[in-house]
């Protein structure tokens, strides 16, 4: 059984062969941070089998019977005016059965001024998607792996134009619990559109991603390693904006070597007494970090910090995530134990 769900992932990844990274996707919001916790390790992490019962919408395979009766809301004042928030519930039938995890994504783009090509006021306008999602992971034989789907649906509305999609993440686990580790290999978003916006059909934002964490022995502290996006390499483009000049006007295009696109595929990150009602989470973006850097500046751009406080059966978490000098993020979250 575990040899035919490798199989079908190393299918899946290799079946997907066209680099897709910002900007030549649709539905791209459905990479966007789930929750304080993830917001503050980085933004991505994939291996917390937990409480967290927000983790279940970026990796299926981490749904889990201490997700129970969990209920999670979580939102964020991001960039740009832009709002969004998710929210997820687990409940665990019986021990065989397992879980099953339900959730949902909500950005509000705000409202915008329409003009048309001649600079005519059309009236104002708004934007906004959800994704719904239900999701299910089980043991594999009396194994360390676990695995795991989703399944989601998408509707999107701008302006007038309305899509309708259809997605699955798969995830793939293996929990040493002798040693706190785990490790995994997540497939995200592999689907399609159902309804277009305008009779043209874009690819939703495919993604592989691996994960890895730990909790240290005789230290409160678990730290995370992430490798995203790879399906594609390399990831990073040049920056016009960093090309330099010789003595004679000559420009030369920004370098970026093989040690650069790996440092761009990882995310950092460490929590701080993971396990108690009280802990701290840093994390470090490098691609982030290296693709809104600005040259003789530093704006600490790929930092986040957060904190998370247990109060009864109400956990709090919040986040500060750094982009620029001039945009940050803060992430708000409140899980509540329903039992």
């Amino acid at each position: 059984m575990l040899r035919k769900i490798i199989s079908l992932f190393c299918f899946l990844i290799t079946a997907v062969t066209i680099a897709q990274v910002g900007g030549e996707t649709t539905y791209r919001f459905l990479n966007l941070v789930s929750s304080p916790r993830q917001a503050a390790l980085g933004g991505k992490v994939l291996t917390n089998i937990d409480y967290d019962v927000t983790q279940g919408l970026f990796n299926p395979a981490t749904i889990n019977v201490e997700m129970d009766n969990q209920l999670a809301v979580n939102y964020s004042s991001y960039l740009g005016g832009i709002s969004y928030g998710t929210a997820a519930y687990a409940y665990t039938l019986d021990r065989r059965t397992q879980t099953f995890h339900g959730g949902i994504t909500y950005v509000n783009y705000g409202s915008f001024d329409g003009y048309d090509e001649n600079g005519n006021a059309t009236g104002s306008f708004s934007g906004n998607e959800t994704a719904l999602s239900l999701g299910y992971a089980t043991q594999i034989g009396y194994s360390d792996f676990y695995f795991g789907g989703n399944l989601k649906l998408i509707s999107s509305k701008l302006e007038q134009y309305n899509s309708l999609g259809a997605a699955a993440d798969l995830g793939l686990i293996y929990i040493n619990k002798d040693i706190d580790f785990n490790a995994t290999v997540v497939v995200r978003n592999l689907g399609s559109q159902i309804t277009t916006y305008a009779d043209l059909n874009e690819p939703l934002p495919f993604e592989v991603a691996f994960g890895m964490s730990q909790l240290l022995q005789n230290v409160p502290i678990r730290w995370h390693v992430t490798l995203e996006n790879l399906q594609q390499w390399p990831i990073a483009r040049p920056n016009p904006a960093r090309n330099t000049s010789d003595l004679s006007g000559n420009q030369s295009s920004e370098r970026i070597g093989f040690l650069g696109q790996v440092i761009r595929h990882t995310i950092l990150g460490a929590e701080i007494f993971p396990e108690g009602g009280f802990n701290i989470r840093l994390g470090y973006n490098f691609r982030r970090g290296e693709e809104l850097r600005i040259v003789d500046q530093r704006n600490f751009s790929g930092l986040s910090a957060g904190i998370s406080i247990k109060m009864n059966k109400m956990r709090f978490s919040y986040t500060h995530a750094k982009y620029t000098s001039a945009a940050n993020s803060n992430f708000f979250g409140l899980q509540i134990d329903l039992q």
